[in-house]
């Protein structure tokens, strides 16, 4: 099969949606799949054992950390893109690569594909904070079924995301398949490592946070649960994996709340050992979200061993199974800060959640999951109508 994908993100830019486009294109990959990702240019990028066109790139206004294709840049590629044969067009954001995508697919001839990463319906309101959230909202869920409409078939993380998305009324064919994680890569890590390497005692208790820094994380109520878990363990250190807009508020909310010495913010971590060796290191791994479409972050914790303690919202609901390498918990400080001094104080139930978390994440391995989407794929193809193409450039505008 030869499968183009197309993204107005992926890595360097490190965040859910260039997770699940690397390890579904990795898999495609290694079963002998051909496929090409056209992404945006950062300026650097590391190889990939499929080809990546790297196309110039915008900066968003109200999100400096993304950035959208110059569309009109694309057609340099045209003709080999219309030589190479390939089978279906995947789309993985709904910015310019949606419209890119289509545009693709009618030329070429091929079914097109969209996956529904994201929850804009809480997430667009964060970032345009001029505007009244219930207008926002209401964009979003117009942007979201005009633009799932428009495609042959949609890709969804998990059944509570699809359920949102028919309660829009979008009645485009649609399968539920997560992302899986590399249980190999996943597997070991070297927590001492990183405790020396940040100068965190061996002994100190120590929670662990990986995600992206947004104002739709719910990462201060982590903060508001650290105050609740300081006072019964003043030695608990909480350190903060990841980047992003909400990074300044959190740290200054930090400072405020008197945790300057609880709470550590580290960046990004590369994927390269730095972030495996910072799960291990974690005698809990704690989230909040309330806007997951899945929530990987909680699978590479529990491959890893190390225990969660979460909310279950969204996505995540369907990724935990209470007492199966996780606790669940109520967002509400109080008891969310008993369950963290639970597990931080009791090392039988550390090993037992380690223990069933590890045995639990292989069942999300990546390989299996890639294929429940290549078998996605060959229905929509199967059941696509040989269709003409028609010329790229009078569906393409400028620059």
């Amino acid at each position: 099969m030869r499968v183009l994908m197309i993204s107005d993100v992926y890595f360097p830019r490190v965040n859910g949606v260039s997770t699940s486009i690397q390890t579904f294109a990795r898999e495609f990959a290694a079963a002998g799949h051909h496929v090409t990702l056209i992404a945006p240019d950062y300026g650097k990028q590391s190889p990939e054992p499929f080809e990546v066109i790297r196309i110039p790139s915008r900066y968003l206004p109200f999100d400096p950390e993304d950035r959208i294709l110059r569309w009109g840049r694309l057609r340099a590629h045209h003709a080999a893109l219309s030589g190479a044969g390939f089978d279906l067009v995947h789309v993985h954001t709904p910015f310019v690569a949606h419209y890119a995508g289509l545009a693709l697919a009618r030329r070429l001839g091929v079914p097109v594909v969209e996956s529904y990463h994201t929850f804009f319906e809480q997430y667009l309101d964060k970032y345009v904070p001029l505007v009244p959230g219930a207008w926002m909202r209401y964009a979003a869920r117009r942007f979201s079924t005009s633009q799932c409409e428009e495609v042959d078939a949609l890709a969804v993380p998990s059944q509570a995301m699809l359920k949102v998305l028919r309660g829009y009324g979008i009645s485009t064919p649609a399968e539920v398949v997560p992302t899986g994680i590399d249980t190999d890569q996943f597997s070991q890590g070297d927590g001492t490592r990183f405790r020396q390497r940040h100068g965190i005692a061996p002994e100190r208790p120590l929670l662990v946070h990986v995600g992206r820094l947004a104002f739709e994380k719910n990462v201060e109520f982590l903060l508001r649960v650290m105050v609740k878990v300081k006072q019964g363990c003043p030695q608990a250190l909480l350190a903060i994996a990841g980047e992003g807009p909400a990074r300044a508020m959190l740290e200054g909310m930090a400072r405020k709340l008197g945790l300057s010495e609880q709470v550590r913010f580290l960046g990004y971590l590369l994927r390269d050992g730095s972030l495996e060796d910072c799960y291990s290191a974690g005698d809990a791994f704690i989230f909040a979200s309330r806007t997951e479409t899945q929530g990987l972050v909680l699978l590479e914790a529990m491959a890893l061993g190390t225990p969660v303690v979460s909310t279950a919202v969204m996505g995540s609901t369907e990724v935990l199974n209470d007492g199966e390498g996780c606790l669940i918990a109520e967002e509400d400080e109080d008891l969310f800060a008993e369950k963290v001094l639970r597990v931080l104080t009791d090392p039988a139930l550390r090993a037992r959640l380690g223990e069933t978390g590890r045995a639990y994440a292989q069942g999300w391995s990546a390989p299996a999951l890639a294929e429940r989407m290549l078998a996605f794929y060959r229905r929509v193809i199967d059941q696509h109508p040989a269709a003409g193409s028609e010329p790229l450039a009078s569906s393409v505008s400028g620059d």
